[in-house]
């Protein structure tokens, strides 16, 4: 790695996440770090600068205050303590102000403590995962399974320019995609950046699986391991396949917990993989921010449409065909989501709301169509607008917005008479239904 970097050694503070943020806006290099590194482990990490030496609530680690590790304090690199005092060298602080103050503050430090260089840019980041990359997986071959979500889609972008066809993506459609999805997929990586892709259309396998199953948890369960099953069949169909890639992110990994952050979720990408898949991990993008994920697929050339692509669970629509899947009211549900963002990238609302999409309950209203009665299915919209997931608030869309969504969703999809809009913040509601 070329870049400067400022290294944030964790000693129990909850924003250590938001101080490597702010260091990246500076245009300077991150990473988050655990209190004891060895002098090995420090060694390892290049051109680290200056360290941060983050304290906070949770600095106690088996009833004993946690302190940085004699590597760290003996190694005569600038230190920044942030409410600790356990290092006389340091420049000590309670904590970084909020604003400008902050900034400028971490400017002081950064450039002129520590003497870092403003040299953490994209382009620079893809150089060097390039040839990390190369010199990880040399002449051998890659799998990547390919879901046509954000970070997957960098992922395998980030491959194709390191690697070429040493890639091999799978893309499994499990029939609960949105409208548009597969062939997306399809297009963009195969057609478009020629890589070797397996597409396997599983829509029948899945929803047969999930025929008359109305419990969420038991739905996602289903999806999940039916999705393993494809997608191993699949990598024992290609020979030599030695490295598996996976769109791990730096959240992901903080998340995750370290020996002073409280586990937020755990994360099946953290953590290693099952001793019976003998796979070794290629992970590009583990260090980086989602906006930073977004900015590394524009940069590599993927279309905005698929870098701003929004938050999917896994289970997909799966999970908004509320109570037991049927076919048509899965159709239904895909026409109606794809009519509310089209309408929303219309109204250049696709940019400034974090999730939107419909919802299919599993219950009929009363309505009247070409002047008889009719009982059809109501579909519920949802538009949240959230910095970190825990909490979300509504996002309030124009009249005019609303009425052209409704008018077409109840004009152009069979079998929804009925549109509501779900007002609900989170708490108590939850982002998804189920």
């Amino acid at each position: 790695m070329k870049q400067d970097m400022i290294v944030i050694i964790d000693l129990g503070s909850e924003e250590s996440a938001l101080v490597a943020r702010e260091i990246r806006g500076l245009g300077v290099y991150s990473e988050i770090h655990p209190h004891d590194l060895t002098e090995e482990q420090l060694a390892a990490i290049p051109n680290v600068k200056g360290f941060i030496l983050n304290g906070g609530p949770n600095n106690m680690l088996d009833g004993v205050a946690v302190a940085p590790s004699s590597a760290i304090l003996e190694s005569g690199l600038p230190m920044l303590a942030v409410d600790f005092d356990g290092a006389p060298q340091a420049r000590q602080i309670k904590s970084i102000p909020a604003g400008e103050e902050g900034k400028q503050l971490l400017r002081e430090f950064i450039f002129d403590t520590c003497g870092a260089q403003a040299n953490w840019t994209m382009e620079n980041f893809i150089a060097d995962q390039v040839e990390l990359v190369r010199q990880q997986v040399g002449g051998k071959k890659v799998l990547l399974a390919l879901s046509g979500g954000v970070d997957s889609s960098v992922v395998a972008a980030l491959l194709l320019k390191a690697i070429g066809n040493q890639l091999t993506c799978v893309h499994v459609n499990h029939g609960l995609l949105r409208k548009g999805e597969p062939e997306q997929v399809v297009q963009v990586f195969r057609h478009n950046l020629g890589a070797n892709l397996v597409y396997v259309d599983a829509t029948d396998r899945f929803l047969d699986k999930l025929a008359g199953v109305a419990d969420p948890e038991k739905k996602r369960k289903i999806i999940g391991a039916e999705f393993i099953r494809v997608f191993e069949e699949e990598a024992r169909k290609l020979d030599g396949i030695q490295f598996l890639a996976q769109g791990t992110i730096y959240p992901d990994i903080i998340e995750s917990g370290t020996k002073t952050n409280k586990v937020v979720k755990s994360h099946h990408n953290v953590g290693g993989l099952p001793e019976d898949l003998q796979f070794q991990l290629v992970e590009p993008l583990r260090q980086l921010f989602k906006d930073e994920v977004r900015a590394c697929g524009t940069a590599l050339g993927l279309p905005d449409d698929m870098v701003y692509r929004q938050p999917f669970p896994g289970p997909g629509l799966g999970v908004r065909c509320l109570g037991a899947i049927t076919r048509d009211r899965l159709e239904a549900l895909r026409e109606s989501d794809a009519i509310l963002r089209e309408e929303f990238r219309n109204a250049g609302l696709d940019r400034k709301v974090w999730q939107y999409f419909t919802i299919l309950p599993d219950l009929r209203s009363v309505g009247v169509r070409d002047n008889a009665r009719c009982e059809e299915w109501p579909a519920i919209i949802r538009a949240v607008n959230t910095v970190d997931a825990m909490t979300a608030e509504i996002e309030e869309i124009p009249w005019p917005v609303l009425h052209t969504i409704t008018k077409r969703i109840i004009t152009q999809v069979p079998g929804i008479n009925r549109v509501c809009y779900d007002l609900t913040p989170k708490p108590t509601g939850t982002i998804e239904w189920e």
